[in-house]
């Protein structure tokens, strides 16, 4: 006899798993004919793979995920740059990332985005590039050329109308982009622009080119490079530089497919469950990229213990382990005359009720058989 829709749901919903694993295994069995045989036996199993699934109680999860990132890190390289597939684009890679994600740095040493583009865009190598010329931040040197004049100690700037068109300025709008930027007058004949210090000098001069050199006309300040990629059947932007929130205000730019490597950004910008989910697909790719496998279930314990406070924190002294209750096992990270020191004027009382402190005072740690009380009836 075929089971309906309505029997299925019910006999899943008497279940003793998690209800969202139940509204996944409803999802996924609604819609199917099948016997009560068969949903009997989909139940039992996922039943079965849910109750292997779950951690024993007494488990030392945090020193078994710790060992199981530990140890394969021990095999990373130390190269720290590699050419992503993309050429012209430099990532940090093996241990120097790893470590990178796990300090939560401000910024990554080689920051980086993977831009997605839009329907309509993402086949049209054309529009691609209009949209990489956009977001590019556009300097002079894309332009044209620099030259000093010394005898009338003035800085001429040739600009190249193929390569204005191409990235759609004009000689007006960079003239006037010269002027907002240096407060100097630019004297324009054409397509040549020419201006002069304030005071004529030549070292005022140098400074001044220098100046003009790193003035952004268009784009995104900080997107240095953008590269066009082809990858089946769609064009892939890869950035030098990141700016996330600017970057998805872009026409063209699919901002649910745009990504970064810079995990503190996505938290400010997508939240605090985007940023666990970076830190867990960072940490998963750069372990893959060198052909290390850690269950999965190791690197999220470290990416919530990173994120359970709504902010990224490091694994350090100035994150998760300096903000431990327990007075010894602060003290055992590092900085261990201060923590001791602060400790005892504030007149703290250590429970003893973590792994690191109970080792230190020769107890029994409060795991495993450690857990373990034995009471006996008069």
């Amino acid at each position: 006899m075929k089971l309906s829709t309505e029997e299925v749901i019910e006999r899943v919903s008497i279940l003793d798993i998690p209800q969202a694993l139940k509204d996944a295994l409803v999802a996924g069995l609604t819609g199917q004919e099948m016997t009560e045989a068969q949903l009997q036996e989909i139940m039992d199993q996922v039943v079965s793979d849910y109750g292997h699934s779950r951690v024993e109680p007494c488990e030392a999860v945090g020193v078994v995920a710790a060992q199981s990132i530990g140890e394969p890190g021990t095999q990373m390289t130390m190269r720290t740059f590699h050419y992503a597939g993309v050429a012209e684009i430099n990532v940090t890679l093996g241990l120097p990332r790893l470590i990178e994600i796990v300090d939560a740095r401000k910024i990554p040493s080689t920051p980086t985005m993977t831009l997605r583009l839009a329907e309509g865009y993402a086949h049209d190598r054309d529009l691609a590039r209009e949209v990489a010329w956009a977001i590019e931040s556009t300097s002079l040197l894309h332009l044209g050329s620099l030259a000093t004049d010394l005898a009338e100690m003035n800085v001429i700037i040739e600009l190249n109308s193929d390569a204005m068109t191409q990235r759609k300025i004009t000689a007006e709008e960079v003239a006037e982009r010269l002027r907002e930027e240096t407060g100097l007058s630019v004297d324009q004949r054409s397509n040549t622009l020419v201006m002069a210090p304030e005071e004529s000098s030549y070292r005022e001069l140098l400074q001044l080119v220098e100046k003009i050199k790193k003035i952004s006309l268009k784009g995104i300040e900080g997107i240095k490079r953008v590269v066009i990629r082809k990858e089946g059947d769609e064009y892939i932007l890869y950035t030098e530089g990141s700016s996330l929130r600017k970057v998805m205000q872009f026409d063209g730019v699919d901002p649910t497919r745009t990504k970064t490597n810079n995990i503190n950004e996505i938290g400010e910008v997508l939240g605090i469950e985007a940023a666990r989910n970076a830190i867990i697909n960072e940490a998963t790719d750069t372990l893959r990229e060198q052909g290390l496998t850690v269950d999965v279930r190791h690197i999220m314990l470290v990416a919530d213990i990173m994120t359970v406070d709504g902010e990224v924190k490091q694994i350090g002294r100035h994150g998760v382990s300096g903000e431990k209750a327990s007075v010894l096992a602060r003290a055992a990270f590092e900085v261990t005359v201060n923590h001791i020191l602060d400790a005892a004027v504030r007149g703290d009382v250590d429970d003893l009720k973590g792994v690191t402190e109970n080792v230190i005072v020769g107890q029994p740690i409060q795991l495993g058989t450690g857990d373990v009380k034995l009471i006996a009836k008069r």
